[in-house]
């Protein structure tokens, strides 16, 4: 975002007067001085100082990827005082929360934010986004089985929406697999590989939709870059 807009959005002055204070040398980004117009910052990482004091924006959106730790709870409070998700998110001003979940032995990918606008788009069913996941299964389904699997299974007293499932890999009686839906039943996943006579031994969530977790590891977070947060949006 442009320097002098993010100043007016935080209640400091006009841009134009924005630009009269940058060209007065009253304008500091990350500790250093900014005397010309038309400078580019990160609202979710510059710090922006006005005579010496910090600006922030008000009602600030605040947008974050979480490689999430198998161990960790995806609720902002735990009665039993499990490890959450929010303990790995350090130096957030902002009150976050997660969007949707996972359940406690499952890693991968996490969205953090305090947009509720964006959170009801990603967690209502009739927005379907694919959730993309590798999983680690006890046997080699056969053909059949991931037939049913694609097609939709009966788990308690639903029918699971039509599936994509890959097998990417075999060894030892153990295969990995690539498993694509779009709902978010609670261990949805883990009940559809049971269902079929193969329990998950590992579960992690590698994308949802076109952004993925790439190399982030265990326990790392970052913010999302504004295209990807254009494009949750666009959703």
């Amino acid at each position: 975002m442009r320097l002098n807009k993010y100043m007016a959005l935080c209640g400091v002055a006009s841009r134009r007067k924005s630009d009269e204070l940058i060209k007065n040398k009253k304008v500091k980004v990350n500790g250093k001085i900014i005397d010309e117009l038309g400078v580019d910052i990160d609202i979710n990482k510059d710090i922006v100082e006005v005579d010496g004091k910090k600006i922030y924006l008000k009602n600030k959106k605040v947008y974050i990827i979480l490689n999430k730790p198998e161990g960790y709870v995806t609720t902002v409070k735990d009665q039993f005082n499990r490890k959450k998700v929010l303990d790995l998110v350090e130096n957030i001003d902002e009150r976050i929360y997660p969007i949707g979940r996972l359940d406690y032995e499952t890693s991968g990918l996490l969205f953090l934010t305090n947009d509720g606008e964006l959170t009801y788009k990603l967690t209502h069913p009739k927005h379907e986004i694919t959730k993309t996941y590798i999983a680690k299964l006890k046997g080699i389904p056969n053909e059949n089985k991931i037939k049913e699997f694609e097609k939709g299974l009966k788990i308690e007293n639903y029918i699971t929406a039509p599936a994509k499932f890959k097998i990417l890999k075999k060894e030892n009686g153990i295969s990995i697999c690539e498993i694509k839906i779009h709902e978010g039943k609670n261990r949805q996943v883990r009940k559809m590989c049971k269902a079929i006579g193969h329990p998950v031994l590992s579960l992690k969530r590698v994308s949802m939709g076109n952004i993925k977790l790439g190399n982030l590891k265990k326990g790392e977070w970052r913010y999302l870059t504004e295209d990807e947060i254009k494009y949750l949006k666009s959703l």
